[in-house]
């Protein structure tokens, strides 16, 4: 199982003193889905802009030790990755500040044809996975584009994944209403948070119904700490969905990358033909495992009894 993922990686500052490390929605979940499909035979490749700065190459190094494929990293010359500054309250709940502006993963599209539109365009990959954020980032052009390999990607069979993170410093309601509603009916497995999808839609209509009538395959609605349901076969007759209770602990320490790794544990397993239900539990027992360390990504080490 090849999966590639399309996305932001920024520098990370947390903490008290402030240490620097690397994150975002989609690093963290390719990161997170690279060490646990190790063993499952997934192979996991990131594409995104980086600079020709030290700090792009260092990003660079440290996936590549996580055992992500970085063949779909665009160079772009002049701009470097963006910043954010993570502050954490006693509950763990987090509040982000942001430097983006020259990112050079905004810029990935200004090339005539990207590594991931070639390898969308020629089958390399069996899945490919992409969030709001990744969409937020880009501009109108850029968006067609990715929207463009996308569509024939899953025409040839490829299947989609979609996350809706969505962040209102980014892009406006109205404008992730228009670009959700134009991926939605490309999606095989719909991951979404339910507060993101209330901030942007408000509750005239289901999120269930909504990816019903879109035309998306699989639902997953995440939560937090409150029961994930599942929804398989979103396009039969006779749709089945369940509950899957989270996996609750008592020292929350930082909720970052909660549901990015609930991502890669449901994926994970997903992937590799287990249940919906055994995906969701999988997807619980880790992002119940991150939360109980600072930062977006866990030592290695903290996983073992889950790889």
């Amino acid at each position: 199982m090849k999966i590639a993922f399309f996305g932001e990686c920024m520098v990370e500052l947390s903490g008290e003193p402030l240490r620097k490390t690397f994150g975002g929605d989609t690093l963290n979940t390719a990161l997170y889905l690279a060490r646990l499909g190790q063993r499952r035979g997934i192979q996991v490749s990131y594409a995104t802009g980086l600079g020709d700065d030290q700090l792009s190459s260092d990003m660079k190094s440290h996936w590549q030790d996580e055992q992500i494929e970085t063949n779909l990293v665009e160079t772009i010359v002049g701009k470097q990755p963006g910043l954010y500054l993570v502050e954490t309250d006693a509950s763990g709940e987090r509040t982000f500040l942001y430097w983006r502006e020259n990112s050079a993963a905004r810029h990935y599209f200004s090339l005539v044809a990207t590594k991931l539109e070639i390898a969308l365009a020629t089958n390399q990959f069996d899945a490919f996975y992409v969030s709001g954020i990744s969409i937020a980032i880009l501009d109108d052009s850029a968006r067609e584009r990715l929207l463009s390999a996308i569509t024939s990607f899953k025409s040839r069979g490829g299947k989609v994944i979609f996350d809706n993170n969505f962040r209102p410093q980014l892009w406006s309601t109205a404008e992730a209403k228009h670009w959700y509603q134009a991926i939605l009916p490309h999606v095989d497995i719909a991951l979404m948070t339910e507060d993101d999808d209330v901030m942007i839609w408000g509750n005239e209509e289901s999120v269930e119904s909504r990816c019903q009538r879109l035309g998306v395959s699989e639902l997953v609605i995440k939560r937090g700490h409150e029961p994930c349901k599942v929804v398989a076969d979103l396009q039969s007759d006779a749709p089945t969905a369940s509950y899957v209770a989270a996996t609750l602990v008592a020292n929350v320490v930082d909720t970052c990358a909660a549901g990015d790794s609930f991502a890669a544990g449901y994926l994970a397993a997903r992937l590799t033909g287990e249940s919906g239900d055994d995906a969701a539990l999988l997807g619980h027992k880790l992002a119940s495992t991150v939360i109980q360390h600072p930062g977006a990504v866990i030592p290695l080490g903290a996983m073992d009894h889950l790889i």
